[in-house]
């Protein structure tokens, strides 16, 4: 509670306060970074976020219910058990007269990019990135919940993050533009939907986009497992605050974690000591948005 209480009078004066000290950073040791997105991945964060191919089905649904941007093409392996979420799909799609490829299953799967398509991924443009300025003031006049992601590589972890702190009411994501995942394949996979709803952008240097954010008076809170501050006892919840979340192993990096006005964990109850960055957001995100909006009734 103290380095809070410093950091809320240095705020004032125009210093950031001091970050809690701890070993390693961020989030929490999680799984090893995996190759799933083949012929995906590399591409992707070349041209930006990425986000074009899509696979599984919540997620096709949720990219035709939006409705925020073109979808060239939905493809369908012709050998699908019926189901309802399939039905919805192609009468989504009918609606926005979006054509549905049938193709037998070699072929299908020739096309996907995941080890989990379902049996059906969509085409489409590519995700608009949103300026750090909208996310730091948003249009609709929100508190901000921003989510910093330090350098996650695995797309699994990233696309659970992003379903879970979709949930939680995050209204942005921030991303290093090098040297981490964007929204690959099994991101988007993994995160069923949440991309469609989700602003974002991509960032050249997370420390230079922190000073941005603490200098429009938004709260920089890392998260790491050793830290004496709890997240249950987080005292800037309902200001704007921006979630700074490490990568996997290596934790926060040192220059992020320098920026941070608070370090806080989760605390641990049983044996095991960590959590993967996609668990450990998703807690953090969703006690942020219970401290700021108390429990429901």
């Amino acid at each position: 509670m103290s380095s809070q209480g410093r950091n809320r009078g240095g705020r004032a004066g125009g210093r950031r306060g001091s970050p809690s000290r701890g070993r390693g950073g961020g989030s929490h040791r999680g799984p090893a970074p995996n190759s799933d997105d083949r012929r995906q991945g590399s591409r992707s964060v070349k041209r930006g976020l990425g986000g074009d191919h899509i696979e599984g089905r919540q997620a096709v649904r949720e990219l035709l219910l939006a409705g925020r941007r073109k979808v060239r093409e939905v493809v369908m392996s012709a050998e699908l058990e019926p189901a309802p979420i399939l039905d919805d799909i192609v009468e989504l799609a009918a609606s926005r007269r979006i054509p549905v490829n049938e193709v037998g299953r070699s072929k299908f799967d020739a096309l996907t990019l995941t080890d989990a398509s379902q049996g059906v991924l969509a085409r489409a443009a590519p995700l608009v990135e949103t300026e750090l300025t909208e996310l730091i003031s948003p249009p609709n006049g929100a508190t901000p919940l921003l989510v910093v992601v330090d350098g996650v590589t695995d797309p699994g972890n990233l696309g659970a993050l992003l379903r879970s702190v979709e949930g939680a009411g995050a209204t942005g994501v921030i991303l290093p533009r090098h040297r981490a995942v964007h929204i690959s394949p099994t991101a988007t996979k993994t995160a069923a939907g949440a991309i469609e709803y989700l602003p974002m952008t991509l960032v050249g240097g997370l420390p230079a986009a922190l000073a941005e954010l603490a200098a429009a008076h938004v709260w920089i809170v890392g998260l790491d497992g050793d830290a004496e501050e709890s997240i249950h006892d987080l005292r800037v919840a309902d200001e704007p605050v921006a979630l700074v979340l490490g990568s996997e192993g290596a934790g926060l990096s040192r220059l992020v974690r320098q920026r941070c006005d608070v370090i806080a964990s989760i605390p641990m109850r049983g044996r095991l000591n960590s959590l993967n960055v996609g668990a450990a957001g998703a807690i953090a995100c969703f006690e942020l948005a219970r401290l700021r909006h108390g429990s429901p009734s």
